[in-house]
């Protein structure tokens, strides 16, 4: 594994690296041994992680996701499947593919929006069927210095034969959901992130109507049982795993209001990994440290941190979703976080996420027992969820009206600009005026392409929502 730097270095070397590998992403859409000859695996070891690999904006990049594969590769017991987010580069997803294929030989890197969607899954087990599907709600264009919307969000989705029979398949849904940019219940963007939690659950729920085992990985940017969590679970039959096996663990960083409620204790940072399953914003994590003391990192001064002191910042925004498999049951066997470790020589952490790593163990005994495909929420719930979607709805009616207002304003500014120019009494006037025509004009175009063409858009993907909604709202009614 020594030559792997060098390796990524040399552009020729990637150049043909990327041929083999995307020949390999090609064949894994047809089982490579005969599925007759596969047997049904005892266990599975999952691991759902976000890699902070944003191109030229996170620090020490490659270096670090080459390091999470030296990881993936050296770990006990080994990963099965491994769902990543932010993985943004082709670059950093091949090296990570060479330094896994002794165990992970297949896998996928999934192609979205203008600047892709940073989502890769490996396998242990060939992919029959692969798809990228984008959430219609995602961000707004506006918002360019966020990039949610550049960045295309939706969900990996991958279909994996692990045994010979005709349902031994499981189907991996791997995603990043919006970012809260402020706190629920006024985060401007809790409508669309409420949208994608729906949308995946639809997917799981489907998945598992077709009897196969569910796997929902990813970073849902949410916190426990909130109303993205409870929405997941409520509309497609699968359990957060961290909350099968800690059933009392933490449903937000102490700080939160719903954390407070509780009454309990703040955790140290040792229980805010062993008991509450924290992945991000946790003392444990370099990035989280404040500016000087990562420059002092950065100068070859560490910083220990003392396990025992309250953290109450930390939280977990990583999840493992399971399903079992129809005729078969699987029952997790433990659950954990992971990719702790540092940079051997940058001493920074992996990511500024913690993974999440889950193991599930098959049972022999045959099980014959009906799943519930969905549970409903409480009518207020759906009735809140109504509510929400009829205030953003007043809202971007709002942006529409004025920014196709400015773009009409504009054209009014232009025209009247070229006119001014025919009595302009100086040169550097006309300059001015064509100047501000030009600049005026062009940020109107813009308003109008967002107003008229994106708000549009994501006024009938809000009508889509409220509808599915409001036909759950009457299903939970008439079974009450």
């Amino acid at each position: 594994m020594g030559g792997e730097l060098g390796f990524v270095r040399s552009a020729t070397h990637i150049s043909n690296w990327t041929m083999s590998f995307a020949k390999q992403d090609v064949a894994t859409n047809a089982p490579e041994v005969d599925s007759t000859l596969l047997e049904l695996p005892a266990s599975l070891r999952v691991i759902s992680l976000n890699c902070w690999g944003l191109k030229f904006i996170s620090k020490h990049r490659h270096e670090r996701l080459v390091e999470i594969g030296h990881q993936l590769a050296k770990a006990s017991p080994e990963p099965c499947i491994v769902g990543l987010q932010e993985c943004w580069t082709q670059q950093d997803y091949l090296a990570i593919r060479e330094l896994t294929k002794h165990i992970l030989p297949h896998g996928k890197f999934y192609w979205s929006g203008i600047f892709g969607g940073g989502l890769a899954i490996l396998s242990k087990w060939p992919i029959e069927e692969s798809t990228m599907y984008r959430y219609p709600l995602n961000g707004r264009p506006a918002a360019f210095y966020r990039g949610d919307w550049y960045v295309g969000k939706g969900v990996a989705c991958a279909r994996i034969r692990i045994g010979p029979a005709r349902k031994d398949v499981v189907e991996v849904f791997n995603t990043h959901l919006h970012a809260p940019y402020e706190g629920e219940p006024n985060d401007s963007y809790i409508c669309h992130r409420t949208a994608q939690a729906w949308e995946i659950a639809k997917m799981m729920k489907h998945a598992a109507e077709r009897g196969h085992m569910v796997l929902g990985l990813g970073d849902f940017n949410m916190v426990p049982l909130s109303l993205a969590h409870r929405l997941i679970e409520a509309h497609a039959p699968v359990r957060d795993i961290w909350r099968i096996v800690k059933p009392d663990s933490a449903i937000g960083s102490a700080q939160s209001a719903a954390e407070k409620a509780r009454g309990r204790e703040v955790p140290s940072s040792e229980e805010c990994l062993t008991e509450h399953g924290t992945t991000c914003d946790h003392r444990f994590n370099t990035w989280r440290w404040d500016k000087q003391t990562r420059k002092d990192l950065d100068r070859g001064k560490d910083t220990e941190v003392d396990p025992t002191v309250a953290d109450p910042r930390a939280r977990r925004l990583d999840y493992v979703f399971f399903a079992s498999q129809d005729g078969q049951r699987w029952e997790v066997e433990d659950v954990e976080v992971g990719m702790t470790m540092r940079h051997p020589t940058l001493r920074c952490s992996l990511s500024d996420h913690f993974s999440i790593e889950a193991t599930l163990v098959r049972q022999q005994v045959v099980v014959s027992e009906e799943v519930t495909m969905t549970k409903y929420l409480p009518i207020e719930t759906y009735d809140d969820i109504l509510a929400m979607i009829a205030k953003y709805n007043v809202r971007e009616r709002k942006q529409r009206r004025l920014r196709l207002t400015h773009f009409g304003i504009e054209i009014g500014v232009s025209i009247g600009c070229f006119i001014a120019v025919w009595w302009s009494p100086h040169n550097f006037v006309a300059f001015i005026l064509m100047l501000l025509s030009t600049l005026g004009l062009s940020a109107g175009v813009l308003d109008g392409l967002m107003g008229g063409l994106f708000v549009g858009s994501e006024i009938r993907a809000l009508k889509e929502f409220e509808y599915e909604i409001r036909n759950a709202w009457e299903q939970a009614l008439r079974d009450q």
